[in-house]
């Protein structure tokens, strides 16, 4: 699913109204019925409900959705239409229009004096002062009503965006001067802005409402944001040949494990091999040998000549992938193997967890990963290696130029993990849950996505897919075992059924 600025969502709405021969005003009120469903389904009829809108489109919307509802039976609709600077966008005046014939509408149009509603958590507030055609803060009475509107407990719905925040970049913005948002109604695809965690507090929960855009316009129209879908990944797998055999998909060799991480192979080690890899091999200090060959017999063990870490990480084999890093430690014979590495092999590398400390220990090691190398920080790994970030959206920003720097994919994990391809195209993920903020899930990951390079996908495709079906599985592990109770092996052993799932589905 693309992800739009606010400038290509104005032209897809034109496009709409053009290709469908309907005007601005018929697709408004396609979207006033989306909404007020929305409402309907969760409020009675009895509900408080105050509707504030703008002078723009979004507060169109706004009194559109306001009429509806009264329509629907709703007594205690009150509306407050904020017209400061005595000028409303055609179709704000036109649905103002249709508002106020009806007979006993509780309807203010706020001027310059206004005496702002008593609310209280009872109350329901229906958002539409401003959407994506805002071009500047809350300034004034718009910020101190914003206030009201938050302090007061009130459950808020907002249209399009929660007045005050931009849809895509919101630097520097104060998010107490901006309406939070308990639901954030968004007109058929999401917003950028929705993908950072500093913004959760302000958009809430965040659904998408379908009205109906031009399917022509939104393939034409280009971006470098989308978020991943299964039928973006189902495209993407191969059935396997019933005449195949186990290296026909591959073989993954691990770095993995120390003294007291021993687990971290473990771990890698069932996602590389529950994920499809015909093969998989732990390089490993050598005292794992007997934890990897009893919690993982299917995995080969290969032992370092050190007891307690990896000193070596020499390929002895034919590896059609490496992965290098959960639980290895930071000694300095463990950066001199991993440097090592980089310097000398061209098979394709998926870097991890430790390999990522070890890196920004002696950051030089950044300009010796080989092209289209996969590297998965969470934030504070990504942070140690390319500078503090004071946002998610500034670690986006940051994460963009470094894959296009280094020419190497970052997967970014988070609530939405998003995968930065050299190219600068970021691809979010849809699938996982806070159960996975869960010790060794990221290990697992590492072994997904190494599987699937091992199985012959680029690692831009293995990239997506791993962190799809990763998630995926979290999100199967989460309802058999629920968020508080699910562990790192939960996933990986779900992982096989999630893959199944999608390629199911591709049959007639």
């Amino acid at each position: 699913m693309k992800i739009f600025d606010s400038q290509a969502l104005q032209e897809l709405d034109r496009a709409t109204c053009e290709a469908q021969s309907i005007d601005s005003i018929e697709l408004m009120e396609r979207a006033a019925e989306a909404i007020c469903f929305e409402v309907v389904s969760r409020f009675l009829p009895r509900q408080r409900i105050v509707i504030v809108a703008g002078p723009g489109n979004n507060g169109g919307d706004a009194l559109a959705v306001a009429r509806m509802l009264i329509e629907q039976g709703y007594r205690k609709v009150e509306v407050f239409l904020f017209n400061v600077s005595g000028k409303l966008s055609h179709d704000c005046d036109e649905e103002r229009k249709k508002l106020i014939t009806i007979e006993g509408v509780d309807f203010t149009e706020v001027r310059k004096e206004f005496t702002p509603p008593y609310l209280d958590e009872n109350d329901v507030v229906i958002d539409g002062l401003f959407g994506s055609g805002l071009r500047m803060p809350l300034r004034g009475g718009f910020k101190a009503l914003a206030r009201l509107i938050n302090d007061s407990g009130a459950f808020v719905v907002s249209i399009d965006l929660p007045s005050g925040l931009f849809g895509e970049w919101n630097s520097g913005a104060i998010r107490r001067d901006m309406i939070h948002a308990n639901l954030t109604l968004a007109m058929q695809l999401p917003r950028l802005s929705f993908f950072f965690e500093e913004n959760a507090e302000v958009i809430g929960e965040w659904k998408l409402i379908d009205i109906d855009l031009d399917k022509d316009k939104i393939k034409e129209l280009s971006t470098d944001f989308l978020l991943m879908e299964t039928r973006n990944i189902r495209p993407l797998l191969r059935k396997r040949n019933p005449f195949s055999g186990k290296r026909d998909y591959g073989s993954v060799l691990l770095m993995a494990g120390s003294m007291g991480m021993m687990g971290a192979a473990v771990l890698a080690a069932q996602g590389a091999l529950r994920s499809g890899a015909g093969l998989a091999t732990v390089h490993s200090a050598s005292c794992g040998m007997n934890i990897v060959q009893t919690a993982m017999p299917e995995a080969m063990f290969e032992p370092d000549r050190k007891e307690h870490f990896i000193s070596d990480m020499t390929p002895h084999h034919a590896h059609q992938v490496i992965a290098a890093g959960p639980g290895i430690g930071t000694r300095e014979e463990t950066i001199d193997a991993l440097e090592a590495l980089l310097k000398t092999t061209d098979i394709p590398m998926v870097l991890d967890a430790d390999a990522l400390n070890c890196i920004a220990r002696r950051p030089a090691l950044l300009s010796m990963l080989p092209p289209t190398t996969i590297i998965t920080p969470h934030a504070g790994e990504f942070d140690r290696l390319f500078g503090e970030s004071g946002s998610a959206e500034q670690r986006l920003t940051r994460a963009i130029d470094a894959a296009k720097r280094y020419n190497i994919i970052i997967v970014l994990k988070g609530h939405a993990t998003a995968i930065v391809r050299p190219t600068g195209r970021v691809y979010f993920n849809s699938t996982g849950n806070p159960g996975m903020a869960t010790a060794g899930s990221g290990d697992v990951l590492t072994g997904i996505i190494a599987a699937f390079i091992a199985q012959g996908y680029s690692p831009q495709h293995a990239a997506s897919l791993g962190v799809f079906f990763h998630g995926m599985a979290g999100d199967m592990a989460a309802e058999e075992k629920g968020e508080f109770g699910m562990t790192a092996s939960d996933i990986a052993a779900h992982v096989g059924r999630a893959v199944r799932q999608v390629m199911e589905k591709t049959r007639p």
